[in-house]
């Protein structure tokens, strides 16, 4: 079994056929997918996706990219809206050091609002790290939450370590797959097995060999045979660490076993 621990499949690229993706997902293995909103125009989705298909579990947040058509109000609506869910996690949020143009207080103001939502609530957070990692890490020491997951890591194993150290797994996806992705790969085959768990982020990120393309999550296994190869080992054995790994920091995995 496999877990993608980052899927959008509520993204507008499957709305033609969601229902043969999920099934081509489950049919290759993968048979839980952690479905996280964008901002709360796109709960009612994410929720609907997660009743219709089984294996999805929903997570709730507003991402770095969508904070300037955010309202103060959307806060309330996610304070209430995990009350009432009991989602796995709070996510995808973060911040974004990368989109050109932006607004950085905007968004840390939003991050840090998320990250007190999570941190009352017990859950863990499924973070976007692009470019900001650093200022991420002292907002987790400010206000800690129950772990979670740096989604798409590419920073340095000195900040692998410190997520690490402060409750979180590290999410290894397409990018990997790419021969001259060197840093990333020398990440995913020396880091701790225990701190690994796999991703598609479908439709996004895909990997070597469909590039250009639609990702998704059915590409999960071809992906864990990556990290196999990466580390020399068995890719049942990653199967098997990574379905862990991603049960141990997303407790509410277990309600959908």
């Amino acid at each position: 079994m496999l877990v993608d621990t980052h899927c959008h499949l509520d993204a507008a690229e499957f709305d033609g056929d969601r229902a043969a993706v999920a099934d081509a997902a489950m049919q290759a293995g993968v048979r839980l997918i952690v479905v996280p909103s964008v901002e709360r125009a796109n709960f009612g989705a994410v929720a609907s996706i997660c009743r219709d298909y089984f294996g999805c579990v929903a997570a709730y947040g507003i991402h770095p990219m969508f904070v300037e058509r955010a309202r103060e109000s959307d806060l309330d609506a996610l304070r209430e809206t995990v009350l009432r869910e009991h989602p796995l996690a709070v996510g995808e949020i973060g911040l974004d050091r990368f989109v050109e143009p932006r607004d950085d207080l905007l968004q840390e103001f939003y991050f840090t609002a998320q990250l007190k939502i999570a941190s009352d609530a017990g859950l863990p957070v499924l973070l976007h790290v692009r470019r900001a990692i650093d200022p991420i890490l002292k907002q987790l020491r400010l206000c800690p939450v129950p772990g979670g997951i740096a989604h798409a890591f590419n920073g340095s194993r000195q900040q692998a370590d410190e997520f690490i150290k402060l409750g979180f797994k590290l999410g290894f996806g397409g990018a990997m797959t790419f021969p001259r992705a060197s840093r990333i790969r020398e990440l995913a085959a020396t880091l701790p097995l225990d701190a690994i768990v796999l991703e598609t982020d479908a439709p996004d990120i895909p990997p070597e060999w469909i590039v250009g393309a639609r990702n998704t999550p059915d590409q999960l296994p071809r992906i864990a045979q990556t990290l196999a190869d990466l580390r020399g080992i068995a890719v049942q054995e990653i199967a098997e660490a990574t379905t862990a790994n991603a049960a141990a920091v997303l407790p509410g995995l277990a309600r959908i076993h």
